[in-house]
């Protein structure tokens, strides 16, 4: 009965693609530096399930906005729910909040914490190269301060003394980078009591070990991270810009001063030596940063297999609950 179960565990942990089919290799880019992403399922909002979604405008000339979560019925409970505002992966070049996993991860995390959860769209690149992703995040960040108090749902059952950022992969980045520019912005009625950092996209020029044999991976293959960091960097960076290794380029005292951080990975991922070492480079600047990179699997896994998800939302859970022991 063991071998059955250890082999049906193995089996769930086999990447839906390979590198062959990997989204990121699909990319075109364009003569006029434009490029043509792969076709991948959008879904609209809810307004029925155990979640209900609905999208509201950040910024209608940018094109950015929110897609909001609530869980349908709301949990009967004395306290309000917590906001966690999220940003999506898809090194910053391919995919949307309404990109069809990440519309169904968003909806079991809003229904697990539970919470309300806001994902953002933000702009793209290399048609917007960072630092427009992070002027996007920030601005949903100051979002909970000017726009969030006057909004149906959050009014009626969320918590803003209890906000968190999270971002997923270039989403982890950007959540970073958000929590950088706004640590000494005055957000009330809202409060951003943590940043929560799941496999944060990193990178460097010297490659690392998991990074190095990373050739054939299947989820982030090295070709697709080097292409991915050459569209989204400024126009003639390297990936020891700040934006891409922020442990070797970003000034030490940007970090000082960040409220408490959830670090998460997974051991298969080529990024992992590069969480773990920002762990390490956010320790020394005295942020509280809790580790959760021991996880099994591949890059971006909770977005294909429902019990790593479940994982996942235990430590967001345990993480946003011990804020408020």
């Amino acid at each position: 009965m063991g071998d059955t179960t250890d082999a049906a565990a193995a089996t769930a942990l086999v990447p839906p693609m390979t590198k062959a089919t990997n989204l990121f290799m699909h990319i075109i880019v364009n003569p006029d530096g434009t490029v043509t992403r792969p076709d991948v399922p959008l879904v609209p909002s809810s307004a029925d399930g155990p979640v209900v979604s609905r999208d509201v405008h950040l910024d209608a000339s940018l094109g950015t906005s929110l897609r909001l979560y609530l869980p349908n019925p709301v949990p009967p409970s004395p306290a309000k729910l917590p906001v966690i505002l999220y940003f999506h992966g898809g090194g910053f070049v391919i995919l949307s909040a309404a990109t069809v996993f990440y519309h169904g991860y968003c909806e079991a995390m809003a229904a697990a914490v539970p919470a309300i959860v806001a994902s953002l769209e933000y702009r793209l690149a290399p048609e917007h190269r960072l630092p427009a992703a992070y002027d996007d995040a920030a601005a949903a960040v100051r979002w909970l301060r000017d726009g969030a108090p006057e909004d149906p749902w959050v009014a009626a059952h969320g918590d803003l003394s209890c906000c968190f950022v999270m971002g997923s992969s270039s989403g982890g980045n950007m959540a970073f980078f958000a929590g950088v520019r706004t640590k000494g912005l005055d957000l009330s009625p809202a409060a951003v009591r943590g940043l929560l950092l799941h496999q944060p996209y990193l990178g460097g020029v010297e490659r690392t070990p998991s990074e190095a044999k990373s050739e054939d991976d299947a989820m982030l293959p090295l070709e697709a991270n080097d292409t991915l960091w050459s569209l989204a960097l400024p126009v003639g960076a390297d990936r020891d810009h700040d934006f891409c290794n922020p442990a070797k380029a970003l000034p030490p005292d940007e970090a000082t001063g960040l409220p408490r951080c959830l670090v998460t990975g997974h051991d298969a991922d080529p990024l992992i030596d590069r969480q773990m070492e920002f762990i390490g480079w956010l320790q020394e600047r005295g942020v509280e940063v809790v580790d959760k990179t021991e996880f099994k699997g591949y890059h971006a896994v909770e977005l294909f297999v429902p019990e790593k998800a479940d994982e996942l939302n235990a430590a967001v859970r345990e993480f946003v609950v011990a804020d408020d022991a």
